[in-house]
């Protein structure tokens, strides 16, 4: 049977969590392919589109940092049906692309709705208003905000948890969505809680019919030792609680 929970392994950073370390779940060595790190060069794609080619869209996708976030592209190009994405994420990854090099952490969401024709809807939550003001207007029909400023507001909630999707849905996470306190990523972070963020994926596991899941936003390892321990813990524990809400919603279990 496929995998319902399937890691991918570029950093080494997820082989210190004590969560994943389980039988039930899947690993994928992605650490000998080189030119993966922020951009990722056609000879990459190539490799990681060869080693994800068994696996679907459906079940659980850890993909280590949010120097990978852009795998999210790869993964939502296997729907071959209408869907809508919705991006949990600090920075709307909506930045053109550099050099020669098309896709990147920070392109591919844009690349996503350039690309994929079956994508009708993206949208970013807990993005900073900023950013999301720099973003090409030509996109603007397609796409829907709920910055992070925004997410201080209770009429925000309400909104969120009416406004409906009419095609199956893909989520995308990257924890730098959350404050220090409840992850720690190698990229600014926002303020959301981790309780605050299982509500808001908890309103679209009810509602919206999903079709699968990837987690980003590890932290690469530091050289200060008590660090390390303390990043682990926070982001093992941020990493089960997110893998339980939607393995539960799905009417799977989860072995602890």
């Amino acid at each position: 049977m496929k995998p319902f929970v399937l890691i991918m392994n570029f950093s080494h950073v997820y082989e210190q969590e004590r969560f994943l370390k389980n039988s039930h779940f899947r690993w994928l060595d992605c650490t000998e392919i080189y030119g993966t790190s922020c951009y990722c060069d056609e000879e990459a794609i190539q490799k990681l589109e060869k080693k994800i080619s068994l696996y679907g869209p459906e079940g659980i996708h850890f993909i280590d940092s949010g120097n990978y976030h852009y795998l999210s592209k790869l993964w939502t190009d296997k729907i071959r049906y209408p869907f809508s994405l919705v991006v949990f994420d600090h920075h709307p990854d909506m930045q053109p692309s550099l050099f020669d090099n098309p896709l990147s952490c920070g392109c591919w969401v844009r690349e996503v709705l350039e690309t994929n024709p079956f994508v009708k809807k993206v949208c970013i939550v807990g993005a900073s208003e900023k950013l999301i003001k720099t973003i090409n207007k030509k996109y603007s029909s397609r796409l829907v905000f709920y910055s992070e400023q925004s997410l201080d507001h209770e009429e925000t909630w309400k909104k969120f948890a009416n406004d409906h999707i009419d095609e199956p849905v893909y989520i995308s996470v990257d924890k730098d969505i959350l404050n220090a306190e409840s992850a720690v990523t190698n990229w600014d972070q926002g303020s959301l809680t981790l309780n605050e963020l299982d509500k808001l994926l908890s309103i679209i596991l009810r509602k919206q019919d999903v079709i699968g899941i990837d987690i980003c936003g590890e932290c690469s390892t530091t050289l200060n030792y008590f660090e390390l321990q303390k990043d682990e813990m926070l982001n093992n524990f941020a990493n089960k609680e997110l893998a339980k809400l939607f393995l539960e919603k799905q009417g799977h279990s989860i072995v602890p």
